[in-house]
């Protein structure tokens, strides 16, 4: 038990904390050991109404949060399952969870999670914030880990059959990828996976502090010409940050169009939101479908 706690990032014992628990081992070990770490408990179930199996589910969280001592709520949430079911299963699951609620994701959460990124041709800003988060207390252990403590406990939780489906990408990369690299490597991979999203963390941390030096250059401001003569990395970097719509930066091809309008590869480039990105006389203009100049 010592030896896990040593390695969760809980806050201070008597903090009074919000934690999500489904019911599956690793949120019914994230509450055993938030208790061992004396922490005031809320607990807090989501329950989608996608599976035959889902009120058991809540049923076995309240009763398992009542006999600890715990107050628990249930939220039910409605998921609309027209198309890509996961994301916004996850998506209502955490609009129902209170802000800063912590949840039981492991370090093999963070190894599958990186490959799913890595093959949808992430950089290191994608990787990176699976460790920047401070609601995830568990991210040093393994799942294997927790489950062997509640053994240990004497204690059960609930398993869910569709984590057996492959046609989830998730499922997939756990059940298959995962275990094949581990073969290809002749080692375990998932603790070298965690690793590169911690390093990633590090250096992502390190390059947006480094970055938000140059926020005082705006888009209309600066020259193309002084432009380019910036690193790539720095350039592309501030163009995130300038580029960004509604908090969500560019993706990888608009930062890629601006650059060239930048080089004078092209004299100007459509984005996201109707946004068109224009360049004239050396100087850049972000302005809207029918010309209305948007600040950047």
């Amino acid at each position: 038990m010592n030896d896990l706690l040593e390695r969760c990032d809980f806050p201070a014992a008597g903090t009074a904390v919000d934690l999500a628990v489904s019911g599956g081992s690793d949120s019914v070990g994230l509450l055993f050991l938030a208790r061992a770490a004396n922490l005031v408990i809320t607990v807090h179930h989501v329950n989608h109404h996608l599976r035959d199996e889902a009120d058991g589910d809540a049923q076995f969280v309240v009763e398992l949060a009542t006999r600890l001592g715990y107050p628990v709520i249930v939220h039910d949430v409605e998921v609309d399952g027209s198309h890509n079911l996961e994301a916004h299963a996850r998506d209502a699951r955490y609009q129902a969870l209170p802000p800063h609620c912590l949840t039981g994701h492991t370090m093999d959460d963070v190894a599958e999670t990186v490959l799913m990124r890595l093959m949808r041709g992430t950089g290191i800003d994608g990787v990176g914030p699976l460790f920047s988060r401070t609601d995830r207390p568990l991210l040093h252990l393994r799942r294997d880990e927790i489950r062997d403590h509640l053994r240990a406990l004497g204690e059960t939780w609930r398993e869910d059959a569709s984590n057996e489906n492959r046609e989830i990408t998730r499922n997939a990369v756990r059940l298959d990828l995962l275990p094949l690299m581990n073969e290809i490597a002749r080692r375990d991979v998932t603790p070298l996976l965690a690793r590169f999203a911690e390093t990633a963390a590090e250096e992502s941390r390190w390059m947006n502090q480094a970055a938000r030096a140059d926020d005082h250059y705006r888009l209309e401001g600066i020259s193309c010409h002084s432009l380019q003569r910036w690193a790539p990395p720095r350039l592309q970097r501030w163009l995130r940050r300038q580029l960004a719509l509604d908090g969500y930066p560019p993706s990888r091809a608009e930062v890629e169009r601006a650059m060239s309008v930048i080089r004078g590869e092209v004299t100007a480039c459509e984005l996201s939101g109707g946004r068109r990105l224009s360049r004239r006389k050396q100087h850049l203009a972000l302005t809207t479908a029918d010309g209305t100049t948007l600040a950047s």
